[in-house]
């Protein structure tokens, strides 16, 4: 990338949020550029090269853009599998209830949930999407906004700013251009995943399914809190995933958990062909340092979020700044289109040409 070149947009994140804004902005007809620290996109959109997620993993009834965008992109869905008994673990025991009372109704993806951030990535032109590329900083500089970058520096028109907001407080220095209260409570609003750990178990079948299970539990014991069955259409491939809090995630936890599952499911759970975990609260490109101690998540589509900031040239368009569905990918695809839709509307969209 030249060291110094000018956009009409860069917008700041590749996952579902700024892939959507992104692919909006270029069909629009602006020169848009996308520019993601990580070396893939999807954010918080991650499969392993099997079709389990690490990231997010569902959808639900009454989220439409997320399910036009599947059927547009040609991936497809399944329902969640529910049937069975679930389990709830205590202190003194293992109790079964019948029925399961702890997974709703809800949709999977077929190929994993990365799809759909791989499906909007290849509408993007090329050079539109700029991979290992971490922004440091962002001025105003009259008409136009900088955009400093580990490869250089992008100048735009208007930016679209989709990453946590917390996130971009802590590793982007905004050389105090954004307003004092639009910065307060980004750096207090908390991070969708980014205090959890999430942890997928790769089995040769879903044994738990003959048992009458429905791979589904709750724990008051740990590590894991909850647990639910993430096995493809027709149980291939066969998986069971839970979450735990960050602070569990210590020495020795990938062992504590395959006890665990083996306490909850007989000792087959003991031994899974692969056992995946991502914590998110020490994903660099996801939380900032202390992250999982923000718990304020009425802060989540806070009207000022609804609002560009830096004079009106900063559009958010997180999943935390919508102002529905919040924290689901619904949430990430609302707050991408208000964030296009803002752009486009603005007074001036184009930066000055050097």
């Amino acid at each position: 990338m030249p060291p110094h070149t000018s956009h009409d947009v860069v917008v700041v994140g590749a996952g579902p949020a700024g892939l959507t804004a992104a692919a909006a902005l270029h069909a629009a007809g602006l020169d848009t550029v996308c520019v993601e620290a990580r070396d893939r996109s999807g954010g918080r959109l991650a499969t392993t090269d099997d079709g389990l997620d690490l990231g997010a993993t569902w959808f639900w009834d009454g989220e439409p853009l997320v399910a036009a965008l599947a059927r547009r992109l040609g991936v497809d869905v399944f329902e969640q599998h529910r049937a069975g008994d679930a389990l709830a673990q205590h202190p003194t025991g293992t109790r079964r209830v019948t029925g399961n009372p702890i997974d709703v109704p809800a949709y999977r993806y077929r190929p994993g949930a990365a799809a759909l951030t791989s499906g909007l990535a290849a509408r993007l032109p090329a050079a539109a999407l700029r991979l290992s590329t971490p922004v440091t900083g962002i001025r105003r500089n009259g008409d136009t906004v900088e955009v400093r970058t580990v490869a250089g520096r992008l100048d735009a028109g208007q930016i679209v700013l989709a990453i946590p907001p917390a996130l971009a407080m802590a590793s982007i220095d905004f050389h105090g251009g954004l307003e004092p209260e639009a910065a307060r409570l980004a750096e207090a609003t908390p991070v969708w995943m980014g205090g959890v750990v999430k942890v997928v178990a790769a089995y040769r079948a879903p044994f738990w399914r003959a048992a009458g299970l429905a791979g589904a539990a709750v724990s008051w014991t740990g590590p894991l809190r909850e647990i639910h069955d993430m096995s493809g259409p027709d149980g291939t491939p066969a998986a069971l995933f839970g979450f735990a809090p960050a602070a569990a995630a210590g020495p020795g936890f990938a062992a504590a958990v395959t006890a665990q599952l083996a306490r909850l499911f007989g000792e087959e759970a003991a031994q899974p062909q692969a056992l995946h975990v991502r914590d998110w609260s020490a994903e660099r490109w996801t939380s900032p340092p202390g992250g999982h101690r923000l718990t304020d998540h009425g802060l989540f589509g806070h009207p000022l979020y609804q609002r560009p900031a830096l004079a009106g040239r900063l559009h958010w368009a997180s999943t935390e700044t919508a102002p529905r569905h919040a924290g689901h990918v619904e949430g990430a695809l609302l707050a991408g289109e208000r964030a296009a839709r803002a752009v486009l509307a603005a007074p001036a969209r184009r930066p000055a040409r050097r």
